[in-house]
């Protein structure tokens, strides 16, 4: 029979396992690899749907970026939770429309998307908002949200082509496909994002517009916050440096 004394060893172990899973948080592990697997995203995309069984490869790169996703910004239990049951949905509607186009509508994969991806970005942008100082983890931050801020915009275009016939106009002959989806939401999506604008794929609609407009006033002002926000983080950790450094030489 098991005495207590060796069973509580192991409820101590179980009780640091649950710390560490839900309250240590996964910033410092997972930031660096979820904007890896958001590049591997974005440069692949214009080769894997040129192969066959491409669509299943950029499918299971979507369900890595999402995975990824949960890993950098569940810190704590609840975030954590709500995040496994936004990101659930988003995938399994995913592969359905991939694999069951005809029974599925593409919206129950795109609108579950934009939803993880908004609690996402939310996530992130409080994780560099509240950081003391700057390090390659809000560097990793900073450039992922940039990224989702994208990936969210390109889910958008997806479905606002999908249920408005004629949205966006294609000016360039060479333009693969002719229409908003895949990787051609992504290019314009992220052109847009810069504010580049090549005139290549032009928003028609007015819904169209109005998400171009924003997502062109967004990258500007995300990328004037963020640069404000990590001069002023090392300025001040450079002004702790040099006040410890003189009160060290006047010690």
């Amino acid at each position: 029979m098991t005495s207590t004394a060796q069973l509580q060893p192991i409820g101590t172990a179980r009780r640091l396992a649950r710390t560490i899973v839900f309250r240590g948080g996964v910033h410092h592990y997972s930031a660096a690899q979820f904007l890896v697997a958001l590049v591997l995203l974005i440069v692949s995309a214009p080769f894997v749907q040129k192969i066959e069984f491409g669509d299943h490869i950029e499918s299971a790169l979507f369900t890595l970026v999402m995975l990824s996703a949960v890993l950098a910004i569940g810190a704590g239990r609840s975030t954590l939770v709500v995040a496994i049951l936004l990101v659930i949905p988003a995938v399994t509607g995913r592969w359905a429309t991939h694999l069951f186009p005809e029974q599925v509508p593409e919206y129950a994969g795109l609108v579950p998307a934009l939803m993880f991806i908004a609690f996402v970005v939310f996530h992130l942008l409080r994780f560099i908002l509240r950081a003391p100082r700057v390090n390659s983890e809000v560097l990793c931050a900073g450039v992922a949200t940039y990224v989702m801020l994208g990936l969210f915009w390109a889910f958008a275009y997806v479905l606002v082509a999908r249920e408005i016939p004629n949205a966006f106009a294609f000016t360039a002959a060479a333009t693969t496909g002719q229409s908003m989806q895949g990787f051609n939401s992504l290019y314009f999506s992220l052109i847009t994002l810069g504010t580049v604008g090549y005139g290549d794929i032009v928003p028609v609609s007015p819904t169209a517009r109005m998400l171009a407009m924003t997502e062109g006033m967004t990258g500007t002002l995300y990328l004037a916050v963020l640069i404000s926000r990590l001069v002023a983080l090392h300025s001040a950790a450079r002004f702790e440096r040099d006040v410890k450094t003189e009160e060290d030489k006047e010690s």
